[in-house]
């Protein structure tokens, strides 16, 4: 699992990966480290998680993968698409990305349409 953490002076947002115990030890490998599986080892929490944090330029898009023990490669399930090389995670700045959440959690839902206000005040002036 991966969440979009804020964005920093530099134009860059902080990626939280996360995983489970369950995995074992793991890496965070993608286009954003050059697919170096050193660069960014998740390290298990307390709380039984695999996590590392991994700061980008946002406007961008990255493949990535996760690099198990044993040299096993496994997807994201969660990303936006995948290619040949991957998860593919598409990164905006927080505030777009707050945004575009807060638009679809706001949209209706099964086609349904909305009415303004003013429209409702309107249409019960006439009846």
């Amino acid at each position: 699992m991966f969440t979009h953490g804020k964005s920093n002076r530099k134009g860059q947002v902080e990626i939280l990966f996360t995983l489970p115990a369950e995995v074992g030890p793991v890496s965070v490998v993608g286009d954003f480290n050059g697919w170096d599986p050193f660069a960014h080892p998740m390290t298990l929490g307390a709380d039984g998680q695999y996590r590392v944090a991994v700061a980008v330029p946002h406007g961008n898009s990255y493949a990535f993968r996760y690099l198990g023990d044993g040299g096993r490669w496994f997807d994201e399930e969660a990303a936006h698409e995948y290619d040949a090389r991957g998860a593919i995670i598409h990164v905006q700045r927080a505030a777009a990305a707050a945004a575009a959440t807060k638009r679809r959690a706001a949209a209706p839902k099964n086609g349904a349409k909305t009415v303004k206000p003013a429209a409702r005040t309107a249409r019960a002036a006439r009846a």
